[in-house]
């Protein structure tokens, strides 16, 4: 019987020692025989994961026979009666495979007696009773196969761990013939320290209690001199289930042991190494590249804020800063897409447009000590490229090249239309070349050939991330297109994207409007914010209210769904990473309350996880007023269509 002890300070324990066990399936069952918990060698031998069997009656675990009499209903009633239940037969694992189990019940009742469930620990016997059945049927040609082994040690022991047979495996190893060690007691081969623990007399016994012994650890020689073995022993019987002996099975691990303890050292030593210089160049070269964009920002709107003070137009201020904040949101973007491999959005672009779009942010990254220079033909094809990658692409080998001319120089950005023939690293076609070109330090054959390869850099710390290169020659590559680099020492660097030209007609852009007025996103609604983020929170809010929407705001999952029950909403305009309850959970949540409310979920993660079986309108920070007026209109307009799919409880 197992008592439970209210405010027991070690019960976390015990549910820790419990949880760790992998070799026994151990769980409880309520008053009924519902499962209530399972631990991993439960998982492990019976196949069910803990959400797919906690709740689920222990029954399904035996045979249709075992359930037509009543097996389950009599184990609990036993159990409960006789203070123990324990048998042997045949259980059902989740695929419906078939597995010989020991199983031991016992009744857990509180301090005063009364029953409040049963304990179940269930063991494999599988292989044992596989064994022993074989055994019995071919004693004589094991016998026989036994002594001719040489790399195992096999013998048997009686009862009392007497030597009674020793093979030419066991001879190699320990150095007795066998007339020297039949009817000695195996505790010879072990050290002065594990007799006085009595660890001879304990591998019997589990073997006795368990069925089965394993180990390894340090044993002598004939000559005194120890080695590292791998010990299995396992208990014998004869044909009426009586204990006749033990069969040993030992095998010298020590040259084993010594090359994987040195290559275990060697691995942990280098992967650390290996992953303090990786997150060391990243978070460097994120913060570098980042910090360009913010000096933008920042310096752009210190501008603004005097300017405004005196009442001049600010207006090129305020674009200068929206350009830098949407290229490092590109940046983070394009990271996040790096990382997990995502597919390029290809369209026809005009290149030396896009080049002119980006010089004022070319300028102000590369700053006044290096001067920019374009050459473009007055006749150039389009690429067939994605236009944001493509001018990250360009930015990083500007930036590269600026970094290569630490006195300051020039920079040459520059497009060739080319043709290439078959037999080339290119599919033949046509390409356009576009080129980088400085006048810096340039670089020797040995870093020119490591140049792309990802956290590669020779720049000091905190000055880059080492994916730049790789990043651009990944997106060429995705655009069918290739990076080659051409450098010398003292002679520069020329960067090259080859890039497929393409045969339509490039879409020149639409002019932005300066101060854009996003269109009003229908009837004014009710809509109920939500975002752990307060500063987040309080701009969705305010560009809701802007287009003339009545916000309610909400901090959590859970405020939200307090709210919802107050008063009436329209929509709902949900971030999707949020601490206790996410979007998705909530958007799950409010479907099983309020079916009608459509919801729009916002999320800053490139791609939602796979597990996320969702089907909801949504909007990738960060994000324009206009952007999310429009998916707002989005999400309304599929009210009636919208659809939930519940997501997987864990």
């Amino acid at each position: 019987m197992t008592d439970i002890v209210a405010g027991d300070p070690i019960a976390g324990h015990y549910e820790l020692l419990v949880q760790s066990v992998a070799e026994y399936a151990i769980c409880m069952l309520d008053l009924e025989g519902v499962v209530s918990s399972w631990n991993a060698g439960a998982q492990r031998l019976k196949g069910y994961a803990p959400n797919e069997i906690i709740g689920e009656h222990f029954s399904r675990f035996y045979t249709a026979e075992e359930l037509a009499a009543g097996i389950p209903a009599l184990a609990l009633q036993t159990a409960a009666h006789e203070g123990r239940f324990e048998a042997e037969g045949w259980r059902v694992c989740k695929d419906g495979a078939r597995f010989w189990a020991h199983v031991v019940i016992d009744p857990v009742r509180l301090p005063d007696g009364t029953l409040v469930g049963f304990a179940k620990v269930t063991r494999d016997l599988t292989e044992r009773r596989a064994a022993d059945e074989a055994l019995r049927r071919s004693e004589e040609r094991f016998r026989l196969l036994v002594q001719s082994v040489t790399d195992y040690a096999i013998y048997m022991l009686d009862p009392e761990g007497h030597v009674v047979s020793w093979n030419a495996g066991a001879e190699r190893f320990k150095g007795y013939t066998a007339d020297e060690i039949m009817g000695a007691h195996f505790s010879r081969f072990y050290g002065e320290e594990d007799r006085a623990a009595g660890l001879p007399a304990h591998a019997l016994e589990t073997t006795r209690s368990k069925g089965r012994f394993e180990a390894e650890g340090w044993r002598l020689r004939k000559d005194g001199t120890r080695f590292w073995a791998s010990v299995v022993i396992d208990p014998v019987h004869d044909g009426a289930g009586t204990l006749i002996g033990f069969a040993k099975i030992t095998r010298d691990l020590t040259e084993r042991r010594r090359s994987q303890h040195a290559l275990e050292q060697a691995q942990a030593a280098f992967h650390q190494s290996q992953k303090m210089e990786a997150i060391g160049k990243l978070t460097g070269g994120v913060a570098h590249d980042f910090n360009n964009l913010l000096a933008a920002i920042i310096g752009s709107l210190d501008l603004a804020r005097r300017r405004m003070a005196e009442g001049a137009d600010v207006g090129r201020f305020i674009d200068n800063a929206m350009a830098a904040a949407e290229r490092g949101a590109t940046l983070t973007q394009r990271m996040l897409s790096f990382a997990r491999k995502q597919e390029l959005k290809l369209e026809t672009v005009d290149p030396a447009a896009l080049v002119r779009g980006m010089a004022d942010l070319l300028q102000r990254t590369i700053g006044n000590g290096v001067r920019i220079d374009t050459r473009f033909p007055l006749l150039l094809r389009s690429v067939h490229a994605d236009p944001a990658q493509l001018e990250l692409a360009l930015l990083n080998l500007a930036v590269n090249a600026r970094d290569a001319m630490p006195e300051g120089g020039g920079i040459v950005i520059a497009a060739q239309e080319e043709k290439v023939r078959a037999g080339g690293d290119l599919k033949p076609g046509s390409y356009v070349r576009l080129s980088v070109e400085d006048n810096g330090t340039g670089m020797d054959a040995e870093t020119l050939a490591r140049a792309t390869e990802p956290f590669f850099t020779t720049k000091g710390v905190g000055r880059g991330t080492g994916l730049g290169l790789s990043m651009a020659h990944g997106f060429a590559e995705q655009c069918g297109g290739k990076l080659a680099l051409h450098s010398a020492p003292g002679e520069g660097t020329i960067a090259e994207l080859w890039l497929p030209a393409s045969h339509a007609d490039a879409q020149s852009p639409a002019p932005a409007d300066p101060q854009p007025r996003p269109a009003d996103a229908a009837a004014p609604l009710v809509v109920l914010a939500v975002d752990d983020d307060a500063l987040v929170l309080t701009n969705t809010a305010a560009m809701l209210e802007d287009a003339g929407h009545r916000v309610l705001q909400a901090s959590s999952g859970r405020q939200a769904l307090q709210l919802l029950a107050e008063a009436r909403i329209d929509v709902i305009v949900t971030d999707f990473a949020m601490p206790e309850m996410n979007g998705a959970q909530l958007a799950e949540a409010a479907a099983a309350g309020w079916p009608d409310i459509p919801v729009l979920l916002v999320s800053g993660f490139a791609e939602l996880p796979e597990q996320m079986a969702i089907h909801l309108t949504r909007l990738t920070k960060p994000f324009r007023q206009d952007e999310l007026l429009k998916a707002l209109r989005e999400t309304v307009g599929s009210r009636h269509s919208a659809q939930v799919v519940p997501l997987k409880r864990a």
